[in-house]
Protein backbone atom coordinates (compact mmCIF):
# COMPACT_ATOMS: atom_id res chain seq x y z
CA UNK A 1 0.00 0.00 0.00
CA UNK A 2 2.90 2.34 0.76
CA UNK A 3 6.61 2.33 1.54
CA UNK A 4 8.74 4.67 3.63
CA UNK A 5 12.54 4.58 4.01
CA UNK A 6 14.55 6.53 6.58
CA UNK A 7 18.02 7.65 5.49
CA UNK A 8 20.28 6.72 8.40
CA UNK A 9 23.27 8.78 9.46
CA UNK A 10 24.93 5.85 11.26
CA UNK A 11 24.41 3.91 14.43
CA UNK A 12 24.42 0.18 15.05
CA UNK A 13 21.94 -1.42 12.65
CA UNK A 14 21.27 -4.45 14.81
CA UNK A 15 17.59 -4.53 13.90
CA UNK A 16 14.21 -2.96 14.62
CA UNK A 17 11.76 -4.54 17.03
CA UNK A 18 8.56 -2.99 15.71
CA UNK A 19 6.25 0.01 15.61
CA UNK A 20 3.63 1.69 17.77
CA UNK A 21 0.28 2.90 16.44
CA UNK A 22 -2.22 5.37 17.87
CA UNK A 23 -5.11 6.93 15.94
CA UNK A 24 -3.89 7.72 12.44
CA UNK A 25 -0.18 7.82 13.33
CA UNK A 26 2.55 5.20 13.28
CA UNK A 27 5.73 5.59 15.37
CA UNK A 28 9.11 3.86 15.05
CA UNK A 29 12.70 4.32 16.19
CA UNK A 30 15.69 4.51 13.86
CA UNK A 31 19.20 3.12 14.48
CA UNK A 32 20.60 6.68 14.36
CA UNK A 33 18.60 7.77 17.41
CA UNK A 34 15.37 9.26 16.05
CA UNK A 35 11.67 8.79 16.79
CA UNK A 36 9.67 9.12 13.56
CA UNK A 37 5.91 9.66 13.14
CA UNK A 38 4.21 8.70 9.89
CA UNK A 39 0.69 9.13 8.54
CA UNK A 40 -0.79 5.65 8.88
CA UNK A 41 -2.86 5.97 5.70
CA UNK A 42 -0.19 6.95 3.18
CA UNK A 43 3.21 6.70 4.93
CA UNK A 44 4.11 10.38 4.69
CA UNK A 45 6.34 11.71 7.47
CA UNK A 46 4.70 13.94 10.06
CA UNK A 47 7.74 14.67 12.21
CA UNK A 48 10.98 13.23 13.58
CA UNK A 49 12.63 13.87 16.93
CA UNK A 50 16.07 12.98 18.26
CA UNK A 51 15.84 10.61 21.25
CA UNK A 52 19.52 9.79 21.93
CA UNK A 53 23.04 10.95 21.08
CA UNK A 54 24.63 9.06 18.21
CA UNK A 55 28.03 10.56 19.07
CA UNK A 56 27.88 8.83 22.46
CA UNK A 57 27.37 5.47 20.71
CA UNK A 58 23.70 5.07 21.56
CA UNK A 59 21.37 3.55 18.99
CA UNK A 60 17.63 2.77 18.98
CA UNK A 61 15.78 -0.47 18.25
CA UNK A 62 12.78 -0.61 20.61
CA UNK A 63 9.17 -0.68 19.42
CA UNK A 64 7.60 2.52 20.84
CA UNK A 65 4.64 2.04 23.17
CA UNK A 66 1.77 4.55 22.99
CA UNK A 67 0.12 5.14 26.39
CA UNK A 68 -2.59 7.81 26.62
CA UNK A 69 -0.89 10.97 25.31
CA UNK A 70 2.65 9.58 25.64
CA UNK A 71 4.91 7.78 23.16
CA UNK A 72 7.33 5.73 25.28
CA UNK A 73 10.81 5.21 23.80
CA UNK A 74 13.93 3.38 24.95
CA UNK A 75 17.55 3.17 23.87
CA UNK A 76 20.23 0.61 23.07
CA UNK A 77 24.01 0.64 23.32
CA UNK A 78 24.58 -1.66 26.25
CA UNK A 79 28.16 -2.59 25.36
CA UNK A 80 29.42 0.96 25.16
CA UNK A 81 29.66 2.31 28.72
CA UNK A 82 26.72 4.71 28.63
CA UNK A 83 23.74 4.94 31.06
CA UNK A 84 20.32 3.87 29.79
CA UNK A 85 17.04 5.78 30.03
CA UNK A 86 13.36 5.71 29.13
CA UNK A 87 11.49 8.71 27.69
CA UNK A 88 7.95 9.89 26.99
CA UNK A 89 7.24 12.10 23.97
CA UNK A 90 4.23 14.09 22.80
CA UNK A 91 2.46 12.06 20.06
CA UNK A 92 1.55 15.22 18.10
CA UNK A 93 4.95 16.96 18.10
CA UNK A 94 7.57 14.56 19.46
CA UNK A 95 8.45 16.99 22.27
CA UNK A 96 10.04 15.42 25.35
CA UNK A 97 7.62 15.03 28.28
CA UNK A 98 9.76 13.17 30.82
CA UNK A 99 12.91 11.06 31.11
CA UNK A 100 13.68 8.32 33.63
CA UNK A 101 17.35 7.39 34.03
CA UNK A 102 18.08 3.75 34.78
CA UNK A 103 21.26 4.64 36.68
CA UNK A 104 20.70 7.24 39.43
CA UNK A 105 22.72 10.42 39.80
CA UNK A 106 24.98 10.88 42.86
CA UNK A 107 22.87 11.43 45.99
CA UNK A 108 19.69 9.95 44.47
CA UNK A 109 18.09 6.76 45.83
CA UNK A 110 20.01 3.78 44.46
CA UNK A 111 23.29 5.67 44.07
CA UNK A 112 24.57 3.94 47.22
CA UNK A 113 24.71 0.69 45.18
CA UNK A 114 27.50 2.14 43.02
CA UNK A 115 31.06 2.84 44.23
CA UNK A 116 31.38 6.35 42.76
CA UNK A 117 30.01 8.93 40.31
CA UNK A 118 32.29 7.79 37.50
CA UNK A 119 30.91 4.25 37.63
CA UNK A 120 27.35 5.64 37.51
CA UNK A 121 28.16 7.85 34.51
CA UNK A 122 29.11 4.73 32.54
CA UNK A 123 26.60 2.41 34.17
CA UNK A 124 24.63 0.82 31.30
CA UNK A 125 21.13 -0.55 31.86
CA UNK A 126 19.66 -0.12 28.39
CA UNK A 127 15.92 -0.14 27.67
CA UNK A 128 15.58 -2.01 24.38
CA UNK A 129 12.29 -3.89 24.90
CA UNK A 130 8.88 -2.20 25.00
CA UNK A 131 7.40 -1.75 28.50
CA UNK A 132 4.13 -3.31 29.60
CA UNK A 133 1.25 -1.03 30.68
CA UNK A 134 -1.52 -1.43 33.26
CA UNK A 135 -4.27 1.11 32.40
CA UNK A 136 -6.08 0.62 35.72
CA UNK A 137 -3.02 1.41 37.84
CA UNK A 138 -1.54 3.74 35.16
CA UNK A 139 1.83 2.08 35.67
CA UNK A 140 4.50 1.15 33.14
CA UNK A 141 6.63 -1.95 33.80
CA UNK A 142 10.07 -2.11 32.21
CA UNK A 143 12.87 -4.66 32.45
CA UNK A 144 16.31 -3.03 32.28
CA UNK A 145 19.57 -4.20 30.75
CA UNK A 146 22.96 -5.16 32.12
CA UNK A 147 25.41 -2.85 33.90
CA UNK A 148 28.74 -1.76 32.43
CA UNK A 149 31.40 -3.01 31.99
CA UNK A 150 29.53 -6.15 30.94
CA UNK A 151 31.73 -8.95 32.31
CA UNK A 152 34.45 -7.26 34.40
CA UNK A 153 32.67 -5.86 37.45
CA UNK A 154 35.61 -4.86 39.63
CA UNK A 155 35.08 -1.15 39.00
CA UNK A 156 31.38 -1.19 39.96
CA UNK A 157 31.09 -3.00 43.27
CA UNK A 158 27.54 -3.12 44.61
CA UNK A 159 24.10 -4.12 43.32
CA UNK A 160 24.24 -1.48 40.51
CA UNK A 161 20.64 -0.25 40.67
CA UNK A 162 18.51 0.07 38.63
CA UNK A 163 20.21 -2.12 36.04
CA UNK A 164 19.00 -5.73 35.77
CA UNK A 165 15.71 -4.71 37.39
CA UNK A 166 11.96 -4.85 36.89
CA UNK A 167 10.78 -1.27 37.49
CA UNK A 168 7.28 0.20 37.81
CA UNK A 169 6.95 3.84 36.65
CA UNK A 170 4.02 6.26 36.83
CA UNK A 171 3.06 6.71 33.18
CA UNK A 172 2.32 10.46 33.37
CA UNK A 173 5.49 11.50 35.22
CA UNK A 174 8.11 8.77 34.85
CA UNK A 175 8.52 8.63 38.64
CA UNK A 176 9.42 5.22 40.02
CA UNK A 177 6.77 3.39 42.06
CA UNK A 178 8.83 0.30 42.96
CA UNK A 179 11.59 -1.98 41.72
CA UNK A 180 12.74 -5.60 42.01
CA UNK A 181 16.22 -6.73 40.92
CA UNK A 182 16.49 -10.24 39.39
CA UNK A 183 20.30 -10.02 38.97
CA UNK A 184 22.13 -7.78 41.46
CA UNK A 185 25.65 -6.87 40.28
CA UNK A 186 25.35 -8.90 37.09
CA UNK A 187 28.64 -9.95 35.45
CA UNK A 188 27.25 -12.42 32.88
CA UNK A 189 25.29 -10.20 30.44
CA UNK A 190 21.88 -11.35 31.73
CA UNK A 191 19.72 -8.37 30.73
CA UNK A 192 16.46 -8.42 32.73
CA UNK A 193 14.60 -6.95 29.76
CA UNK A 194 12.25 -9.92 29.32
CA UNK A 195 8.61 -8.89 28.89
CA UNK A 196 6.77 -8.43 32.22
CA UNK A 197 3.47 -10.32 31.83
CA UNK A 198 0.45 -8.97 33.76
CA UNK A 199 -2.46 -11.07 35.02
CA UNK A 200 -4.84 -11.39 37.95
CA UNK A 201 -4.56 -14.45 40.18
CA UNK A 202 -4.67 -15.78 43.71
CA UNK A 203 -1.76 -15.57 46.14
CA UNK A 204 -1.80 -16.22 49.89
CA UNK A 205 -5.51 -16.95 49.69
CA UNK A 206 -6.48 -13.59 48.19
CA UNK A 207 -7.01 -12.23 44.66
CA UNK A 208 -3.97 -10.23 43.55
CA UNK A 209 -2.83 -8.07 40.64
CA UNK A 210 0.28 -9.92 39.54
CA UNK A 211 3.31 -9.54 37.30
CA UNK A 212 5.48 -12.45 36.19
CA UNK A 213 8.81 -12.56 34.41
CA UNK A 214 10.99 -15.42 33.23
CA UNK A 215 14.35 -13.71 33.49
CA UNK A 216 17.41 -14.32 31.37
CA UNK A 217 19.36 -15.50 34.43
CA UNK A 218 17.27 -18.70 34.60
CA UNK A 219 14.88 -17.59 37.37
CA UNK A 220 11.11 -17.10 37.35
CA UNK A 221 9.52 -14.37 39.47
CA UNK A 222 5.95 -13.47 40.43
CA UNK A 223 5.43 -10.02 41.95
CA UNK A 224 2.52 -7.91 43.16
CA UNK A 225 2.26 -5.33 40.39
CA UNK A 226 0.84 -2.71 42.76
CA UNK A 227 3.61 -2.89 45.35
CA UNK A 228 6.47 -4.97 43.90
CA UNK A 229 6.16 -7.57 46.70
CA UNK A 230 7.71 -10.89 45.73
CA UNK A 231 5.57 -14.02 45.94
CA UNK A 232 7.57 -16.55 43.91
CA UNK A 233 11.25 -16.91 43.03
CA UNK A 234 12.17 -20.23 41.41
CA UNK A 235 14.45 -21.69 38.75
CA UNK A 236 12.84 -22.55 35.42
CA UNK A 237 16.15 -24.10 34.34
CA UNK A 238 18.80 -25.36 36.72
CA UNK A 239 21.43 -22.68 37.49
CA UNK A 240 24.66 -22.62 39.51
CA UNK A 241 25.42 -18.93 40.04
CA UNK A 242 23.51 -18.12 43.25
CA UNK A 243 23.96 -18.67 46.98
CA UNK A 244 20.21 -18.46 47.61
CA UNK A 245 17.67 -15.65 47.96
CA UNK A 246 17.62 -12.49 50.05
CA UNK A 247 14.64 -11.29 52.09
CA UNK A 248 13.13 -9.62 49.01
CA UNK A 249 13.25 -12.87 47.00
CA UNK A 250 16.17 -11.60 44.90
CA UNK A 251 18.96 -14.08 44.01
CA UNK A 252 22.27 -13.62 45.84
CA UNK A 253 25.21 -13.97 43.42
CA UNK A 254 27.90 -16.48 44.33
CA UNK A 255 31.33 -14.75 44.14
CA UNK A 256 32.89 -18.07 43.12
CA UNK A 257 30.96 -17.85 39.82
CA UNK A 258 32.25 -14.38 38.92
CA UNK A 259 34.24 -14.44 35.64
CA UNK A 260 37.91 -15.20 36.23
CA UNK A 261 41.20 -15.05 34.31
CA UNK A 262 41.51 -18.88 34.25
CA UNK A 263 37.76 -19.17 33.55
CA UNK A 264 34.79 -20.49 35.51
CA UNK A 265 31.92 -22.76 34.43
CA UNK A 266 28.52 -21.04 34.77
CA UNK A 267 24.97 -21.93 33.81
CA UNK A 268 23.21 -20.35 32.01
CA UNK A 269 25.49 -18.79 29.38
CA UNK A 270 25.22 -15.11 28.40
CA UNK A 271 22.27 -15.79 26.08
CA UNK A 272 20.42 -16.88 29.17
CA UNK A 273 17.72 -19.32 30.16
CA UNK A 274 15.46 -17.25 27.92
CA UNK A 275 16.20 -14.24 25.76
CA UNK A 276 14.12 -11.28 24.57
CA UNK A 277 11.31 -13.15 22.75
CA UNK A 278 8.13 -13.02 24.88
CA UNK A 279 6.83 -15.77 27.15
CA UNK A 280 3.10 -16.21 27.73
CA UNK A 281 0.58 -16.92 30.51
CA UNK A 282 -2.72 -18.80 30.22
CA UNK A 283 -5.39 -17.88 32.79
CA UNK A 284 -7.18 -21.06 31.74
CA UNK A 285 -4.41 -23.39 32.92
CA UNK A 286 -2.68 -21.11 35.44
CA UNK A 287 0.59 -21.90 33.70
CA UNK A 288 3.36 -19.60 32.51
CA UNK A 289 5.11 -20.85 29.36
CA UNK A 290 8.79 -20.27 28.63
CA UNK A 291 10.77 -21.19 25.50
CA UNK A 292 13.82 -22.00 27.59
CA UNK A 293 17.45 -23.03 27.20
CA UNK A 294 19.76 -24.72 29.67
CA UNK A 295 23.34 -23.91 28.77
CA UNK A 296 26.88 -23.82 30.16
CA UNK A 297 29.64 -21.36 29.39
CA UNK A 298 33.19 -20.65 30.51
CA UNK A 299 33.39 -17.02 31.63
CA UNK A 300 36.81 -15.35 31.37
CA UNK A 301 38.25 -12.00 32.47
CA UNK A 302 40.81 -10.48 30.12
CA UNK A 303 40.92 -6.95 31.57
CA UNK A 304 41.77 -7.12 35.27
CA UNK A 305 42.63 -3.42 35.63
CA UNK A 306 40.96 -1.27 38.29
CA UNK A 307 38.85 0.39 35.59
CA UNK A 308 37.96 -2.04 32.79
CA UNK A 309 35.77 -0.79 29.93
CA UNK A 310 33.41 -2.29 27.36
CA UNK A 311 33.19 -5.99 28.13
CA UNK A 312 36.46 -6.68 29.96
CA UNK A 313 35.84 -10.41 29.52
CA UNK A 314 33.99 -13.00 27.53
CA UNK A 315 31.86 -16.13 27.79
CA UNK A 316 32.45 -19.19 25.60
CA UNK A 317 29.52 -21.59 25.33
CA UNK A 318 30.24 -25.28 25.79
CA UNK A 319 26.83 -27.08 25.89
CA UNK A 320 23.10 -26.36 25.69
CA UNK A 321 19.66 -27.92 25.34
CA UNK A 322 16.29 -26.30 24.58
CA UNK A 323 12.83 -26.98 25.94
CA UNK A 324 9.38 -25.48 26.41
CA UNK A 325 8.66 -25.15 30.14
CA UNK A 326 5.22 -24.80 31.73
CA UNK A 327 5.45 -23.26 35.21
CA UNK A 328 2.68 -23.10 37.84
CA UNK A 329 2.58 -19.40 38.76
CA UNK A 330 1.43 -20.13 42.34
CA UNK A 331 4.40 -22.33 43.25
CA UNK A 332 7.06 -21.81 40.59
CA UNK A 333 7.11 -25.59 40.01
CA UNK A 334 7.47 -26.96 36.48
CA UNK A 335 4.19 -28.65 35.53
CA UNK A 336 5.49 -30.09 32.27
CA UNK A 337 8.52 -29.81 30.02
CA UNK A 338 8.74 -30.50 26.30
CA UNK A 339 12.33 -30.90 25.09
CA UNK A 340 13.15 -29.79 21.56
CA UNK A 341 15.25 -32.14 19.43
CA UNK A 342 18.17 -29.71 19.09
CA UNK A 343 19.43 -26.63 20.97
CA UNK A 344 18.91 -23.06 19.78
CA UNK A 345 15.89 -21.22 18.45
CA UNK A 346 14.09 -19.00 20.95
CA UNK A 347 10.84 -17.82 19.40
CA UNK A 348 8.13 -15.90 21.18
CA UNK A 349 5.08 -17.78 22.47
CA UNK A 350 1.30 -17.42 22.28
CA UNK A 351 -1.29 -19.14 24.49
CA UNK A 352 -4.99 -19.10 23.57
CA UNK A 353 -8.41 -19.67 25.11
CA UNK A 354 -8.62 -22.80 22.93
CA UNK A 355 -6.08 -24.40 25.32
CA UNK A 356 -3.20 -24.16 22.85
CA UNK A 357 0.36 -22.92 23.04
CA UNK A 358 2.16 -21.91 19.83
CA UNK A 359 5.95 -21.94 19.68
CA UNK A 360 8.81 -22.03 17.24
CA UNK A 361 11.28 -24.89 17.69
CA UNK A 362 15.03 -24.86 16.84
CA UNK A 363 14.38 -26.71 13.55
CA UNK A 364 12.26 -23.99 11.89
CA UNK A 365 8.90 -25.52 12.84
CA UNK A 366 5.80 -23.74 14.09
CA UNK A 367 4.43 -26.13 16.73
CA UNK A 368 1.00 -26.25 18.40
CA UNK A 369 0.89 -27.96 21.79
CA UNK A 370 -1.83 -28.82 24.28
CA UNK A 371 -1.51 -26.11 26.95
CA UNK A 372 -2.50 -28.45 29.80
CA UNK A 373 -0.33 -31.47 28.99
CA UNK A 374 2.38 -30.20 26.62
CA UNK A 375 1.54 -32.84 24.02
CA UNK A 376 2.38 -31.67 20.46
CA UNK A 377 -0.74 -31.51 18.27
CA UNK A 378 0.59 -30.39 14.89
CA UNK A 379 3.53 -28.60 13.29
CA UNK A 380 4.56 -27.03 10.02
CA UNK A 381 8.05 -26.21 8.76
CA UNK A 382 8.49 -22.51 7.88
CA UNK A 383 11.87 -22.86 6.17
CA UNK A 384 13.61 -20.62 8.69
CA UNK A 385 13.30 -19.89 12.39
CA UNK A 386 10.35 -17.99 13.81
CA UNK A 387 11.34 -14.40 14.54
CA UNK A 388 8.38 -13.05 16.49
CA UNK A 389 5.80 -13.83 19.10
CA UNK A 390 2.77 -15.19 17.16
CA UNK A 391 -0.47 -13.21 17.22
CA UNK A 392 -4.06 -14.23 16.59
CA UNK A 393 -6.98 -12.15 15.30
CA UNK A 394 -10.47 -12.55 13.86
CA UNK A 395 -11.47 -11.28 10.40
CA UNK A 396 -14.70 -11.99 8.50
CA UNK A 397 -15.66 -14.77 10.90
CA UNK A 398 -12.32 -16.58 10.72
CA UNK A 399 -9.63 -16.79 13.38
CA UNK A 400 -6.12 -16.32 12.00
CA UNK A 401 -2.72 -17.18 13.43
CA UNK A 402 0.05 -14.92 12.14
CA UNK A 403 3.75 -15.73 12.53
CA UNK A 404 6.95 -14.22 11.16
CA UNK A 405 9.92 -16.27 9.97
CA UNK A 406 12.93 -14.64 8.33
CA UNK A 407 11.59 -12.07 5.85
CA UNK A 408 8.16 -13.72 5.49
CA UNK A 409 4.78 -13.66 7.22
CA UNK A 410 2.62 -16.78 7.40
CA UNK A 411 -1.12 -16.68 8.15
CA UNK A 412 -3.03 -19.82 9.17
CA UNK A 413 -6.81 -20.17 9.53
CA UNK A 414 -7.82 -21.90 12.76
CA UNK A 415 -10.51 -24.57 12.37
Amino acid sequence: MWHYAWTSKGGIHLGNRGVGISGDSLYFETPDCNLVALNLADGTKRWSQSICDLDQMYYASMAPLVVKNHVITGVSGDDLDRPGFLEAHDPETGALQWRWSVVPKPGEPGSETWPNADAMAHGGGMTWISPTYDPELNLLYIGTGNPQPVIAGTGREGANLYTESIVALHADTGKMAWYFQPSPHDTHDWDAIQTPVLFDGEMEGKPRKLLAQASRNGWFFVLDRETGKNYVSSEFVKTNWTKGLDTKGQPIPNPAKEPQIPGVLVTPDSSGGVNWAPSTFSPKTGLFYINATRSFSMFYIYDDSHKPEGWGGHGIGVWSEAMLQAVDYRTGKIKWSHKWQTPGGESGLLSTAGNLVFAGDPNNNLVALDATTGNPLWHVNLGTGMSNGPITYELDGHQYLLVGAGDKLFAFVMN
